[in-house]
């Protein structure tokens, strides 16, 4: 059973929100977005006083190893290599009608039609970088996805630990079971049990980039997405100011890019109005190979213009079950409860989780029209995929300890202070 739910109260629990994540998902790298020398620069589109329209490949790849754990001097060394670099981080970012929407696209998702004649290895996107630099990897993910790409951000993962280290590190939670990752070959020795946990840069970089107890690719994906919420939403406190020289430094020096010199100028008067979603590329196995077949016609409901639409509010709420975990460490899960319950929410649970440092959010498997509501009501970033579990029909929403200044009107709603603030449905009086 559904109820009817106005504008107004979606706009009330709008109200709520003091300062969400609303930030755009180039904020990890988009002050590193500025042309490298010699590149041929990206076009992009910019409608009359509106938001820059365009797509950027953000990749992210390996140390290039000479020796057995030695890192060569020179990092764009083609030859002598004695561990060649992948790029096993590939986010298609799209900016368009105040929404920037990010699409992951697993390591060995197969580029085109499966050749079994031809290189399984060969075929994988994440291997198109070393065999014909950032601009094949390009070619690549347009094959892929059918989308234009109109610039690319490549970025070594020794820049990302200095952008870590100079946002204040990375709260992570680790599962059960906990994490146990030795290389020795690349001097990799993560050893991280179960719980919560705040890493440096190169810790962190490490914990991004490991799959086990994560369960694949897919969980790896899930927590890098929930990792750029975070850090993105750094960038407006005085630590993400502080750390513009960091983060800008990385051209020649980590970051291989063709974009525009001016796009992050253009952005800025924009960057507090844009909504944030992230999705995972659908997939299909291709027999005989661990390779992955794109599945394009799951990936037009998932992240295709209309998937991505925020309804307004008005008609029938989402005939979806909702679950929050309360990791705010502050209690605000009841308050939530009571004010999804108002706006006509009928099956919402919540559980209590320990305080955790990871960005608010909400997600989901398939329900990604109400994941999408429930996002832009509260001011959240939206994400899909393997990370958090939830059924068919249910979407999810995490409460970190950022809640407690974003949502911090939840607190009255809890009842832990004052007499609270109460929400009512009022008759749908508006046209659409």
């Amino acid at each position: 059973m559904t109820y009817p739910a106005s504008r107004r109260s979606l706009a009330r629990l709008r109200a709520l929100q003091v300062a969400g994540l609303s930030l755009s998902a180039l904020s990890l790298g988009g002050f590193a977005v500025l042309s490298a020398p010699g590149s041929a620069p990206m076009s992009v589109s910019v409608p009359q006083g509106g938001v820059p329209r365009f797509t950027l490949l953000l990749a992210g790849r390996d140390i290039v190893y000479c020796a057995y754990r030695t890192p060569c001097r020179d990092q764009e060394q083609r030859t002598g290599l004695f561990q060649p670099p992948n790029t096993d981080t590939l986010m298609l970012v799209r900016v368009d009608a105040g929404r920037v929407s990010v699409l992951s696209i697993p390591r060995d998702t197969n580029v085109g039609e499966f050749d079994p004649q031809g290189s399984i290895a060969a075929q994988k996107v994440n291997s198109q970088y070393w065999s014909g630099g950032p601009e094949a990897l390009t070619r690549a993910v347009e094959t892929i996805t059918g989308e234009r790409v109109d610039g690319y951000v490549v970025v070594r993962t020794d820049y990302v630990a200095r952008v870590i280290d100079a946002l204040g590190g990375l709260d992570v939670t680790v599962p059960e079971g906990g994490i146990e990752w030795i290389d020795q070959a690349a001097g990799v020795d993560l050893r991280l049990p179960a719980g919560n946990h705040h890493l440096a840069g190169e810790q962190a970089v490490l914990f991004l980039r490991v799959r086990k107890g994560f369960g694949d690719d897919y969980g790896r994906i899930d927590h890098q997405k929930q990792a750029l919420t975070q850090l993105a939403g750094r960038l407006r406190s005085p630590r993400g100011v502080a750390a513009l020289p960091t983060i800008v430094g990385g051209i020649g020096d980590g970051v291989e890019t063709n974009a525009d010199p001016g796009l992050l100028p253009s952005l800025l008067p924009h960057l507090p109005g844009l909504r944030l979603t992230f999705a995972t590329l659908p997939t299909r196995p291709i027999e005989g190979t661990f390779n992955l077949a794109a599945d394009r016609e799951a990936l037009a409901r998932l992240w295709g213009q209309g998937a991505e639409v925020t309804s307004t509010g008005v008609g029938a709420v989402p005939d979806v079950s909702v679950r929050v975990v309360d990791a705010s460490g502050a209690n605000l899960g009841p308050g939530l409860e009571r004010a999804l319950r108002t706006l006509g929410y009928a099956q919402v649970t919540v559980e209590t989780a320990p305080p955790s440092g990871e960005a608010s959010q909400t997600f989901t498997g398939t329900s990604v029209e109400a994941a999408n509501e429930l996002a832009g009501a509260l001011g959240l970033a939206r994400l899909q995929g393997e990370r958090f579990p939830v059924s068919a029909n249910e979407v999810g929403i995490l409460l970190g300890a950022d809640a407690r200044t974003s949502l911090a009107a939840l607190a009255d709603l809890s009842g832990s202070r004052g007499a609270g603030l109460t929400l009512s449905r009022t008759p749908n009086t508006e046209t659409p």
